[in-house]
């Protein structure tokens, strides 16, 4: 029987870039792809060779449709994979969307960094382009949830894991071992995403800890958004909102729609400033397997924004004076449009800035929900003005009690329990956690560290 190698190759000592590489000596498989974001440090990653050449490896398996797990793919077609990526049909959709798009912003970044010399590197690039993103989706392939799929000599199945339109975790049977991937884990309560399905038996464990050291708050997410929202408007201010464009502007269109239904917020313009978080609005009206609204209930809560795709309207929102809601990505304002809005109107004390998900460190979002008075947009500093929020129970990552609850289905101890995709602190208390609930293995491993699995 062969040994199976894994090496971890991002995703480790931070929530970004997931990459897990699994090698037999026949076979090299990667579990997800994603790209590195915050810390300069971890940026720089993206340019680095991979410690294996594309065109070694096999196939790339993914677990779910953002960024931080899929948005190298271009970059490793580009390089040599020439490979099968296998994904569930709404995560190829969604790729479809969240891939291009990434690859123009980094075109738009580069040329604006260009044209105003902003930039350390003459000229500056960027890591892909829209066109490579676009070449990397002739390479998918989709995979039903629960349904055994083989390639080479390992047979793997999706099973849904909450969190995002198609996530899953990713059951791998290999050389006589069950090795069980988590992906990032949803909720046990989301207000509308179904929870994380039951895995009895694995032999290895990988698992997330984006919050693995912290409890949801469980305010109300329509009292907390309720009190911001009529607060800024009663000043004539505006509420700008960095989301997610999959995923969590879905989430927050959900809440808004609630509040406008029962009038308990004044009835002032929401805009969906996001043409991938618009195409991830019609996908979530579409794969409503994934969640608990009907398709009528979904058409109805992506109805609450008026969309807006074009960049002129986009900025036009910014000298319109009155109040009103944007919701525009990035999440963790790192890019996209939300970063000419918060350059626009977060110097303007009557408006608010509300951050209704995790930031990751080094990111604008962690440095503005920790207090900062400016932050760099375009090689200028920005000061703050605006109210800044965070509506921590707005996530869909399951909590420390999540997680363990997750552990807690299956039915035998398994030999290694691995702890990955967390900020250090998430992934040691929860190596803690784990570690007093079960007395099992487990271990936070480094950056492209590899163990054998027996």
């Amino acid at each position: 029987m062969r040994k199976i190698k894994l090496t971890f190759l991002g995703g480790v000592g931070t929530v970004t870039g997931s990459k897990y590489l699994l090698d037999d000596g026949h076979n090299q498989i990667l579990l997800d792809c994603g790209l590195f974001q915050g810390f300069k440090q971890l940026r720089l990653r993206n340019w680095a060779k991979l410690p294996i050449a594309p065109a070694q490896i096999d196939a790339v398996i993914l677990t779910h449709a953002h960024i931080d797990h899929s948005g190298y793919l271009p970059v490793l077609v580009k390089d040599g994979f020439g490979g099968p990526v296998y994904a569930t049909p709404a995560t190829q959709a969604l790729c479809d969307v969240l891939l291009p798009d990434s690859g123009y912003l980094q075109e738009r970044d580069a040329d604006f960094a260009n044209k105003y010399g902003f930039s350390k590197h003459t000229p500056a690039k960027p890591l892909y382009t829209q066109a490579d993103a676009e070449a990397s989706l002739e390479q998918f392939e989709m995979v039903p949830f629960n349904t055994p799929h083989k390639t080479g000599d390992l047979t793997f199945r999706m099973i849904p894991a909450g969190h995002i339109l198609g996530a899953a975790s990713v059951e791998v049977k290999w050389n006589g071992r069950t090795l069980v991937f988590s992906g990032d884990l949803g909720r046990f309560d989301h207000p509308f995403m179904n929870p994380p399905a039951v895995i009895t038996h694995a032999d290895y464990v990988v698992i997330e800890s984006t919050y693995g050291n912290r409890l949801h708050n469980h305010q109300s997410p329509d009292a907390a958004l309720r009190d911001i929202v009529v607060e800024t408007a009663s000043r004539g201010g505006t509420i700008i909102i960095p989301a997610f464009a999959v995923g969590r502007a879905q989430e927050i269109l959900f809440h808004l729609h609630n509040l406008k239904a029962s009038n308990k917020i004044p009835d002032i313009p929401v805009y969906l400033d996001s043409p991938m978080a618009i195409d991830a609005s019609d996908i979530f009206c579409t794969f409503t397997n994934s969640h608990g609204l009907s398709r009528e209930e979904a058409r109805a809560v992506c109805a609450t924004a008026t969309y807006v795709r074009h960049a002129e309207d986009s900025k036009n929102l910014d000298t319109n004076g009155i109040p009103k809601i944007i919701i525009s990505a990035s999440g963790m304002a790192t890019g996209g449009r939300i970063l000419h809005h918060i350059k626009k109107l977060a110097t303007d004390h009557r408006n608010a800035l509300v951050f209704v998900g995790f930031q990751a460190g080094g990111t604008r979002g962690e440095a503005l929900v920790s207090g900062a008075e400016s932050v760099k947009i375009h090689g200028q500093y920005v000061p703050i003005r605006a109210d800044v929020h965070s509506l921590s129970m707005l996530s869909a990552h399951g909590d420390a009690n999540d997680l363990i609850h997750w552990l807690s289905q299956l039915n035998q101890a398994p030999k290694s329990v691995f702890v990955t995709h967390g900020e250090p602190a998430a992934a040691d208390t929860l190596r803690k956690k784990i570690e007093e609930t079960f007395s099992w293995n487990c271990v936070v491993p480094d950056y492209l560290q590899s163990v054998t699995l027996d």
